[in-house]
């Protein structure tokens, strides 16, 4: 996907980062939107359907973690990634954005260069429909459909989180194989961004909570793997 074609959405209610962050991104050729509260940020994303969502945490009217959960509920941006801007406390933060159903977070305050980097890791998770991977997978009662982000368990349908669903699909490639932590940080985040080390136990704790418990096996000082 050509940088002309990617559609970046910035929600803050500084005016300052807006115009900041707003012109490093126009000038790296993406196609960049600005709201300045979560009501417009979440009206913006409905009718803009960006790739990537910067999302403020602290804002008035609509902070940002009620602004991602809502926007993870419209249909059409299941695909979309979204990452918070926080200047609060690290572990606070993202495990409050995950649980919201954010993807990453970046650390206030932003250097422009940092920003642009970080963003173009972000953007190498867009799903590319590169043919090497069937559109539609079955293990066991679950059906995944990578084409709409979208599985199905036991007859009921379910939209997960970019990552979720990522890890999910990681998981389940291969039913009871150890999949160790580095690698899964590695597949499903990509190695040039530095995430926590609960991230992944977060996201492991919802698919639990959704799919069920039985199927996702912790294996203590190694990783996770999936049973059937």
């Amino acid at each position: 996907m050509k940088k002309k074609d990617i559609k970046i959405l910035l929600v803050d209610d500084e005016p300052d980062i807006l115009e900041i962050v707003g012109y490093n991104l126009t000038s790296e050729g993406y196609q960049v939107f600005t709201a300045k509260n979560g009501i417009e940020g979440v009206a913006m994303a409905k009718k803009k359907e960006p790739h990537l969502i910067i999302l403020d945490v602290m804002m008035p009217e609509m902070d940002g973690m009620e602004a991602c959960e809502k926007i993870r509920k419209i249909k059409g941006l299941e695909n979309t990634i979204i990452t918070f801007l926080t200047a609060r406390g690290e572990d606070y933060s993202q495990v409050a954005g995950l649980d919201a159903g954010a993807d990453d977070y970046i650390n206030k305050p932003i250097r422009p260069k940092v920003l642009v980097s970080k963003v173009k890791a972000l953007l190498r998770r867009l799903k590319e429909d590169d043919g090497t991977q069937d559109d539609i997978t079955k293990v066991g009662d679950i059906v995944i459909n990578r084409e709409e982000y979208k599985i199905v368990n036991r007859g009921k349908e379910l939209i997960l989180p970019r990552k979720e669903f990522e890890l999910l699909a990681l998981l389940t490639s291969k039913p009871n194989k150890v999949f160790k932590r580095e690698t899964i940080l590695d597949r499903v985040w990509g190695s040039e961004v530095v995430v926590g080390g609960r991230t992944i136990d977060v996201h492991i704790r919802k698919l639990r909570e959704k799919i069920g418990s039985a199927h996702f096996k912790t294996v203590k000082g190694v990783g996770y793997k999936f049973v059937l």
